[in-house]
């Protein structure tokens, strides 16, 4: 409408309308006054419990991972919160602090300070492997409850060790298997238990991707001190825990393994850059499965077939991205998503925190990490022995 044009006026009935708001207008025309009142609770509805108390967390290690999706994914936990930053680098520290209004941060110099810190309930320990059990220990020495990353330790030898020091202190301790809290891998392992593929016939898995020695989360992975192993200690082992997960009671009776590193490769001088393995199953059954540090683009596949119908996960382990496609059972292909795969950040660490104040087991305890040591050792020697079978007893 332009200047010249033709002007609305409001009528008088508009005008009290818009100027009061909260009245009512009489069948006379008179302003009658409104109150709020209070209405009965319609139903039952479900409302979600409120937690007792946020547990505090020291996130210990500031690489890549931890920048990226750990302290990202705890803006939906609903049982913790970041209250201490861990790190050698205290300009990287004080930025991430300032950015998500953390207070208190430790070096590696002070870190045993922790104990004396009541905001601090767990730890969350995300340095390189080489470096896990002498953070959880000392972290479990100063009263604090520990979930380390993947794998747990460079030996089993230290796994015991942590397991020993989170008894001695009474304290929880887990490993961030996180695909146990993924929506999709989850409701997967739902499929599987309520005999959706029949009884499970057989279990394939593959993960890698190409190392790349001038990327600094890549170079520590190939380094033996650092990294503990090679491919299947880093990558390989989702294939294995993720497949067990599947099989709940069943027992690995042994395993074989051969090495599929490139001759001459000169990134794998102190670790294996990619591994075949299988192990059979006191069910009858085999997982199988290759790590590859070799691959290219990022593989994270898992496949699982029964006697009815087959799941296969491609993606399977990501952070963002995983997908589910299910077939047989007398129905046509289905490719889907359960849920959103960035939400088992918060679910592990939330999961973790109700098992740290006693409402809750621990999902992934540090005898699950110490029973995956186990297997892979197994696996490294028998390609050691030119894949000979390595005969083993390690309950599921």
């Amino acid at each position: 409408m332009t200047s010249n044009g033709p002007r609305w006026h409001p009528t008088r009935r508009e005008t009290l309308i818009g100027a009061a708001g909260a009245a009512a207008l009489t069948a006379s025309g008179k302003l009658v006054a409104q109150t709020a009142e209070g209405q009965p609770l319609i139903g039952d509805p479900v409302l979600p419990d409120v937690p007792a108390k946020r547990l505090g967390w020291a996130i210990v290690g500031l690489g890549t991972f931890a920048i990226g999706q750990v302290i990202p994914g705890f803006a939906g936990a609903r049982h913790s919160h970041i209250s201490a930053f861990v790190s050698g680098n205290p300009d990287k520290a004080k930025l991430l602090a300032a950015r998500y209004g953390v207070e208190r941060i430790y070096s590696y110099a002070n870190f045993d300070a922790i104990a004396e810190d009541p905001s601090i309930d767990c730890v969350y320990i995300v340095l390189p492997v080489g470096l896990h059990a002498e953070y959880t220990i000392r972290a479990l020495k100063a009263g604090k409850h520990v979930l380390c990353e993947k794998p747990m330790a460079s030996s089993p030898a230290e796994a015991e060790a942590m397991i020993a020091a989170a008894e001695a202190a009474d304290r929880k301790l887990g490993v961030a298997y996180r695909v146990h809290f993924e929506p999709n891998n989850v409701h997967v392992l739902g499929r599987v238990n309520s005999g959706a593929l029949g009884e499970m016939r057989y279990i394939s898995a593959d993960h890698g991707f190409s190392a790349n020695p001038d990327y600094p989360p890549h170079k520590w992975r190939l380094e033996k001190e650092l990294g503990g192993g090679g491919s299947l200690w880093d990558i390989g082992i989702y294939g294995i825990n993720t497949s067990l997960m599947m099989l709940p009671g069943d027992h690995v009776t042994s395993a074989s393994a051969a090495y599929a590193t490139p001759d001459g490769d000169p990134r794998f001088s102190q670790v294996e850059g990619a591994i075949d393995y299988r192990l059979r199953m006191a069910s009858g059954i085999n997982v199988q499965g290759s790590s590859s540090y070799c691959y290219s683009p990022y593989v994270s596949r898992q496949r699982y077939f029964g006697s009815d119908a087959s799941i296969e996960m491609q993606p399977a382990t990501t952070y963002y991205d995983n997908e589910i496609r299910f077939e047989g059972a007398g129905h046509a292909p289905r490719t889907y998503r359960a849920g959103n795969a960035e939400s088992q950040f918060a679910a592990q660490v939330d999961g973790f925190s109700r098992a740290a104040r006693g409402e809750d087991t621990v999902r992934t305890p540090g005898e699950m990490g110490l029973r995956d040591l186990r297997i892979m050792e197994a696996c490294y020697a028998s390609a050691n022995r030119g894949g000979a079978v390595v005969e083993i007893d390690i309950p599921v």
